[in-house]
């Protein structure tokens, strides 16, 4: 009952609250109007990195990279069901879980939560399956200056996996906000098959160019 009453709330705020981008007309479910919603850089195709086929929601421009900038590191978190339904609008392939990429404490203590945390709780509302995080993350070192074997050394040595979970998924849907080169993915990835996981798919909210 109380979860109904949310709902409404909500759904009522929207038909009253303006678009988060124009200002001007009403926000839709995506807390956009449709018309600023279906003029957003949409890419909506697969990039590969790492022999890894990534499905990317956007191009990472204009107003999509100030939008994510802004959500991820000034606590604009008004942003997140944008956020969520870019992923969401995608063709998603079926799987048991939802893995979000994981951020060191360091980084967790220095914004106060975890960006696509957020967002996976969000998607695995609407799609009725569980988020899993059975890997922690290191401490998040510069990459600067090293080399691209070092980078993803760098990179696969930050994933540990948490010896204390028991659930098991053999497919996965792992997401993320930006791809650039697409070594924390490719090095999630294998940690994620090193407990079993049999598909790994991922989806990024976009890819830079």
């Amino acid at each position: 009952m109380l979860q109904l009453i949310n709902q409404l709330f909500h759904k009522g705020i929207q038909n009253i609250s303006p678009c988060l981008l124009c200002g001007i007309d009403k926000q839709q479910q995506h807390s956009l109007c449709t018309d600023c919603w279906n003029h957003l850089p949409w890419y909506k195709q697969h990039i590969e990195r790492h022999s890894q086929h990534i499905l990317c929601a956007h191009h990472y421009r204009f107003p999509m990279d100030r939008i994510i900038q802004t959500y991820k590191y000034e606590q604009q978190l008004q942003y997140q069901n944008l956020l969520a339904l870019s992923l969401l609008n995608l063709r998603l392939p079926k799987v048991q879980a939802i893995v979000p990429m994981p951020i060191s404490t360091d980084r967790l203590n220095e914004r106060g939560y975890n960006q696509m945390l957020i967002i996976a709780k969000i998607m695995a509302r609407e799609l009725k399956i569980p988020v899993w995080q059975p890997v922690i993350r290191a401490a998040q070192h510069s990459q600067k200056g090293l080399t691209r074997i070092e980078r993803i050394e760098n990179i696969e040595n930050q994933f540990q996996m948490i010896k204390t979970e028991r659930r098991k998924y053999k497919k996965v849907l792992m997401i993320d906000d930006v791809v650039t080169t697409g070594s924390s993915i490719h090095a999630l990835t294998q940690a994620l098959e090193s407990l079993g996981c049999q598909q790994v798919h991922t989806a990024c909210i976009a890819a830079a160019e």
